[in-house]
């Protein structure tokens, strides 16, 4: 017997002693503090006795029991409670307890319980072993009819065959009835291996063989003297079965399956030998057309302008087309959730399960993710696949790429987003365009120099502003390629910050620079590519006011190797928490406000992913931000601009 327990107790003290009183009985023993870690320990231990306490933290014992019957059903636990804790037990009797015994715990009652436990493992291991070995014997029995039952089966056809065979040596002789309804080339051939007679299919496709010698059917010569299969069934006395390729009219080749029988004479011996030999020229020619139509399909499987699976019932990928292989993964044999949505479970609106269960075609959008990383927008489509039988054992589905038709689609949406919110910002910077102009000529009218030169600056505030807007909403809206020229790195960041330096001083920022020398050159678009620059340094500035820092300071450095360059734009702001730096470059989120559009960090990470760049970025609330820009030197998939002109002066956008 398996003298394994697992003692189940959240005080220690009770599990050290019990522990110890078990491994005196001879029980090899592990303990728990709670359900939970019992579990564990079980799937590790395979004990065949549990003996847990009811009361504990975590999982109690009642949850413990719950799992254990559910998940092995052959493991017995004895609970152990208190004296006010009989209701529980009494309820752990019904989730099928063993037993369940009082604190505190007497040794000869628990001796007895174990006792009584082990007997009743031992009755079911019992009962389990003669169960198998009564299955055992009906397997046997059950064999041994299907066998005798096979033999009288096989003893009455040999008999029925007989009986046939008389009748069409009968009709050979009078050349009438079976002998030449046959749709097959039946000949009868005597001892001295001549033909003595064949049907009249075998004529028309070969002509009259009437006293040939039997070898001479043949057109290849295929057997030697007496190797043919009429002379070893006249050797052995038993029917043979053999390809062979018989000589037609015009020496017309005529493969057959040839198939022999003797006909044993009234003394028992083979007297003559039956060939009927099966035309596989129609089997060729079928074997040919679906061959053919085999590669049809398979091409029109591969080229088809879309992604298509086959599952089985289990889940288990059959074939992929081309397409599928090439964008994803060669996932044949893999279950189709882990293959194409890399799940270990089926997705909760599997379309194999509906096709499987109605036998209907069902549609789904999804996102699949290809072995590149890309993520692809597809409709996808489900086809049940019938067997002869009408029975559903595969599942074809179609993935259609719809990710181009859902950007436009997230595009125009997006555009009208944009337009019903832009026309709020529109309307709030006309009212302060309104409110300038009035200032100004309040002030001129009073010759008022104060009031004139803050109308000025307000004016001047709010059409850079509207500037920025109408700009921002221009590159959103209309897709254009970068314009590409190589330009020295250095000299570019330089000019670039110039654009900011003004306003980090008009705000009280610390603007610093620390850009070497020897960076060399890159490929970019610099106006597009400046413009995003200057997002993430006036964003930096935006970032100091409200600080509770004394001194606010903004740094553009960068670095740079063979292969890429890395431009960082850091500042000791207000910083920002996880939520924000999650959505800032999504369409329309903005933290400053009334002041920001949601469209500049957006735009700037479009432009650097145009660049094949990638953007990291380091914030924490109170600690400022760094935004590090990683840039190839080399754009490999787009083509230098073929303008001679040096590149142009960068201006503020």
């Amino acid at each position: 017997m398996n003298k394994k327990i697992l003692l189940v107790d959240d005080e220690e003290g009770i599990r050290r002693f019990l522990g110890l009183t078990l491994m005196e009985m001879g029980y090899d023993v592990k303990t728990a503090e709670n359900g939970e870690v019992a579990l564990q320990v079980y799937r590790e231990f395979q004990p065949s006795i549990v003996l847990s306490d009811i009361k504990m933290p975590v999982m109690d014992g009642i949850e413990l029991l719950r799992h254990l019957r559910s998940e092995y059903p052959d493991v017995e636990v004895i609970i152990i409670t208190g004296h006010g804790d009989l209701d529980l037990a009494i309820e752990a009797l019904k989730h099928e307890a063993a037993d369940f015994i009082t604190k505190p715990i007497n040794e000869d009652v628990l001796e007895i319980s174990l006792n009584r436990v082990g007997e009743k493992l031992s009755m079911k291991r019992q009962l389990k072993d003669y169960t198998e070995n009564l299955e055992r014997l009906v397997d046997e029995k059950t064999q041994r009819i299907v066998e005798l039952e096979r033999q009288t089966a096989a003893g009455q056809m040999v008999e029925k065959f007989s009986t046939i065979l008389s009748s069409i040596s009968t009709e050979v002789e009078n050349q009438s009835g079976l002998f030449n309804e046959l749709p097959c080339l039946v000949t009868l051939h005597n001892r001295d291996m001549r033909v003595v007679a064949c049907n009249n299919l075998f004529k028309e496709r070969i002509g009259d063989c009437s006293n040939m010698n039997t070898h001479q059917m043949y057109l290849f010569r295929d057997f030697a003297d007496n190797e043919c299969p009429v002379g070893l069934t006249f050797k052995s006395g038993r029917g043979q079965r053999s390809m062979a390729t018989l000589a037609g009219h015009g020496e017309e080749a005529i493969p057959v399956t040839m198939h022999t029988s003797p006909i044993s004479n009234k003394q028992g011996e083979v007297g003559l030998v039956l060939n009927v030999s099966v035309d596989m020229t129609e089997l060729s020619r079928l074997k040919d057309e679906l061959l053919a139509t085999q590669h049809k399909y398979q091409r029109l499987f591969d080229e088809a302008p879309c992604y298509i699976t086959v599952q089985n019932r289990d889940y288990s990928i059959a074939e992929l087309n081309r397409r599928f292989k090439e964008e994803f993964s060669d996932g044949e044999g893999l279950r189709c959730y882990s293959a194409k949505q890399d799940r270990e479970a089926p997705c909760d609106d599997c379309l194999l399960e509906k096709t499987l269960q109605d036998g209907q075609s069902h549609q789904m959008e999804t996102v699949i993710t290809t072995r590149d990383g890309a993520k692809k927008n597809v409709l996808v489509t489900s086809s049940p696949i019938r067997n002869v039988a009408g029975e559903i054992h595969q599942v074809m589905e179609m993935y259609t790429d719809i990710t181009e038709i859902r950007r436009l689609q997230d595009h125009l949406t997006s555009l009208g987003l944009m337009l019903g919110s832009m026309s709020h910002g529109v309307k709030g910077m006309l009212t302060a365009l309104d409110g300038g102009i009035y200032r100004l000529e309040s002030g001129l009218r009073n010759n008022h120099v104060t009031q004139i030169q803050d109308a000025l600056n307000t004016l001047k505030s709010t059409i850079g502003r509207v500037k920025k807007l109408v700009l921002d909403i221009l590159y959103y809206a209309k897709t254009r390629e970068p314009e590409l020229q190589q330009m020295n790195v250095a000299e570019f960041l330089e000019q670039t910050a110039i654009l900011v330096k003004a306003k980090a001083e008009k705000e009280g920022v610390q603007f610093e620079s620390n850009l070497p020398s020897d960076l060399d050159a890159f490929e970019i678009d610099p106006n597009a590519l400046s413009a995003a620059l200057v997002n993430f340094l006036e964003n930096a500035v935006d970032a100091c006011e409200g600080s509770e820092r004394e001194q606010c300071h903004v740094r553009l450095s960068a670095s740079g190797n063979s292969d890429t360059v890395t431009i960082t734009v850091q500042d000791n702001g207000k910083g920002m928490d996880k939520e924000t730096r999650d959505k800032i470059f999504t369409l329309f989120f903005s933290s400053k406000g009334s002041k920001g559009t949601g469209l500049g960090l957006f735009i700037s990470n479009q432009t650097i992913e145009k660049h094949g760049g990638t953007i990291a970025v380091q914030s924490e609330p109170g600690q400022g931000s760094t935004f590090t820009i990683t840039l190839p030197r080399k754009q490999t998939c787009k083509i230098l601009s073929s303008r001679k002109t040096p590149p142009r002066k960068l201006s503020a956008h």
